[in-house]
């Protein structure tokens, strides 16, 4: 799979394309109650502005912000791709619509157990970042997500933005 298109990812299976304020304000009813794999997308040219202060809830009393001069350091400009994550497993029930539900209310400041990604609200436009999944059943979600990352990897020589560990 290439990352750096819309048109590319959709070639490779993933759907919805839905901007995080408008996953707001339907309250995610677009999203699948299935597991699977969903992406976080920027099909923006203008480079990134980072906020010094992240807007995101904490988790186990940690502070989400990152220093900018990471969040500049991981910065890909020739990526639409800035986050994978899956939902769902062989050891979870989380579906896409939950888990995402968890990462939007960690964004917007509450606190959440989801602490992957939390690079994505550093960025000033994060409202405005899409999100794309496509539906893996049972423990086929962890492998695609390696699976992808590990095709990431290869590609640029480093993790998505927002993929810290993993």
């Amino acid at each position: 799979m290439r990352f750096d298109s819309l048109e590319r990812i959709r070639a490779a299976g993933f759907e919805g394309f839905h901007s995080i304020a408008s996953l707001r304000g339907s309250l995610l009813a677009p999203v699948p109650e299935t597991p699977g794999i969903y992406l976080i997308l920027r099909d923006a040219e203008q480079p990134p502005r980072f906020l010094s202060k992240s807007p995101a809830g904490k988790f186990k009393k940690r502070d989400p912000t990152l220093p900018l001069a990471e969040l500049r350091a991981a910065w890909l400009p020739s990526s639409t791709v800035l986050y994978i994550g899956k939902a769902g497993g062989l050891l979870t029930r989380a579906t896409l619509r939950s888990r995402l539900r968890a990462y939007l209310r960690h964004g917007a400041g509450a606190s959440a157990a989801h602490w992957g990604g939390r690079a994505i609200w550093q960025l000033a436009d994060s409202s405005e970042l899409l999100v794309a999944w496509r539906f893996e059943a049972g423990q086929r979600t962890r492998d695609t997500e390696r699976a992808l990352i590990g095709e990431f990897l290869k590609e640029y020589h480093r993790r998505p933005f927002a993929n810290r560990v993993g």
